[in-house]
């Protein structure tokens, strides 16, 4: 079993907001609920409900990067960038988010016409101002009630280069090899590791990333948005249909763990990563 001693960060990867195209960077800081800047800021429709690119696979076409003070710049092809800055402090709304309710706090109205405009339908940005106290996580993984930003579930989804390898062998062996190899970016994670042998995170159970230590809480069991390619947002059946036969944990078609920080502190590409249980 390779124990992970040689592997390394080759990648980390920010998501201003969530479902959105974010950034690559070469060191970030890690907060309780995640990368600094990373999901603090997500799209409702008119019933203050997440908006994905499980609905809306468009969403894969607009990008955002972190602007000092916690705003964002909004990109897509063809049009005007936006900047938006964090909203003063007000009224929150209750979102929701794979049926858990919580208060996040609206942004201003270009945002929301910005977004409008490039989906074809009315959407709001809201964003996160409390991370420390709007939304915890899952008890059954994170008992003394810690909490995570607009990501999925968990603070930090990690893959790794040998997985993706390993997935991608499969993809061409099966029964539609044209829709392989994928990039990592199909599966969105925020820090991507080299020199691991496949499957070796299922032995983890913590590992070191620098200075900061982190909890595996459990597989990444990836959805629709994984057969959206990130360019073009056109949708095919890769990477599921390989994953259904090869990668099934439980109920979850598995890539990649979700971590949970047990302290702060930055990470940089080239920082090693030590199995520590």
């Amino acid at each position: 079993m390779n124990n992970g001693l040689s592997a390394v960060v080759d990648g980390i990867r920010i998501h201003p907001v969530k479902s959105v195209g974010g950034y690559d960077t070469a060191q970030a800081v890690v907060e309780p609920w995640g990368l600094a800047g990373d999901r603090r800021w997500m799209l409702v429709d008119a019933d203050d409900t997440a908006v994905t690119q499980r609905e809306r696979p468009a969403l894969a076409l607009s990008s955002a990067a972190t602007l000092p003070g916690g705003g964002v710049r909004l990109s897509a092809p063809g049009c005007a960038d936006l900047s938006v800055e964090p909203p003063e402090p007000r009224a929150t709304t209750t979102v929701t988010l794979f049926g858990t309710k919580f208060e996040a706090v609206a942004a201003a109205d270009a945002a929301h016409a910005w977004f409008s405009e490039r989906l074809g339908t009315e959407v709001r940005l809201m964003h996160l101002d409390d991370p420390a106290s709007r939304r915890t996580i899952d008890p059954q993984y994170a008992p003394d009630g810690e909490t995570v930003s607009f990501a999925d579930g968990f603070p930090l989804q990690i893959a790794t280069r040998a997985l993706l390898d390993a997935l991608n062998s499969l993809i061409a062996r099966g029964d539609r090899p044209g829709e392989g190899p994928l990039p990592m970016d199909r599966f969105r994670p925020n820090v991507v590791l080299d020199g691991t042998a496949a499957w070796a995170e299922d032995t983890w159970s913590r590992i070191s990333i620098g200075d900061v230590s982190f909890r595996l809480a459990k597989p990444c069991g990836r959805c629709l948005i994984t057969t959206t390619d990130q360019a073009t947002a056109e949708r095919g059946k890769e990477p599921l249909r390989t994953l259904a036969r090869h990668r099934r944990i439980g109920n979850a078609l598995a890539f990649g763990v979700l971590v949970i920080p047990e302290n702060t502190g930055s990470i940089r590409v080239g920082d090693p990563m030590r199995v520590l249980a």
